[in-house]
């Protein structure tokens, strides 16, 4: 099946449902009809969309996702399938009740998936940095010493070759592109946790009042640098103030729908994530110990 991710930005659009197809009508023209399982992520950032009820129905019941952006184009909420799994409710109570050590256990075999994520990602770009794996050691249960924020401060200077860059979602420069990127990969990985019959509002290690999805937040950490290799490797002729323009982002989303390898299986992101989340249920059930996250 082909995944899709249908951007929103730039033209008032009206969206709905013809004969199981979302169509884009923009100035009464239709432009696109998508059949409704293909469509994975919708983002809205132009603020004259309009949406009829049975568009966003049909996009929660065919696992859909729908992400709503503010007029800066920041995400500020998400449209997310209200039942996707037969046995939703004992997943959402064996989520519940898991065990603090559990979670724990959990985010420290996080944090060590994404330190290594982004030593691979330095090294797509050229810039690699030996001490990254090594803090891969250090990290313990829980990361208590919080080396994800040690290898933070190493890593965000290489990606982009800016000894001053700092990851800051309120900023401009590079840091609108990743704004723009980790809410797309947000949506998808927030899809995949549904999917598996968890609530994406119940956190591992994320616990901000102020965050929907605390889940999606914990589990797409490594997955974030396929977004840094992408604006780092596309947006590396660019000013840092350039737009967020069609072009950017078809280059941030274009990694988001390929495919990647992972000992010899070939799958598409989609895949990893759902692979990942379901992992997590089984954790939860206490029929795995262990997170299985790819090493992509």
């Amino acid at each position: 099946m082909i995944e899709r991710i249908l951007d929103l930005s730039e033209r008032r659009s009206f969206l709905q449902v013809r004969h199981k197809c979302l169509q884009v009508l923009v100035d009464g023209t239709v432009e696109a009809s998508i059949p409704l399982p293909e469509v994975k992520v919708v983002v809205a950032a132009e603020p004259h969309t309009t949406f009829t009820q049975a568009a966003l129905a049909g996009l929660a019941a065919h696992g859909g996702t729908c992400v709503l952006c503010d007029e800066k184009h920041y995400p500020v909420g998400m449209l997310l399938p209200l039942q996707t799994h037969h046995i939703q409710v004992e997943r959402f109570t064996a989520q519940a009740r898991a065990s603090h050590p559990t979670c724990k256990r959990v985010w420290q075999t996080i944090v060590k998936a994404k330190i290594l994520s982004q030593h691979r990602c330095l090294e797509r770009l050229d810039r690699v940095d030996s001490r990254l794996p090594a803090l891969v050691k250090l990290v313990r249960s829980g990361d208590p010493a919080n080396v994800e924020a040690q290898a933070a401060r190493r890593y965000w200077p290489q990606v982009f070759g800016d000894p001053q860059f700092r990851r800051d979602r309120h900023a401009g420069n590079q840091n609108r592109f990743l704004n723009y990127g980790y809410a797309v990969l947000r949506a998808m990985t927030a899809r995949a946790i549904c999917a598996a019959g968890l609530h994406p509002g119940l956190g591992l290690h994320h616990h901000n009042r102020y965050s929907t999805f605390p889940l999606a937040d914990d589990l797409m950490e490594p997955f974030r640098p396929l977004v840094d290799v992408a604006i780092a490797n596309g947006l590396s002729e660019l000013e840092p103030d350039a737009p967020l323009d069609r072009n950017a982002k078809r280059n941030i989303i274009q990694p988001l729908l390929d495919r990647y390898d992972n000992g010899h299986e070939v799958r598409s992101l989609w895949d990893w994530l759902a692979r990942t989340a379901s992992s997590l249920e089984k954790v939860f059930s206490k029929e795995a110990r262990n997170l299985d996250i790819p090493a992509l």
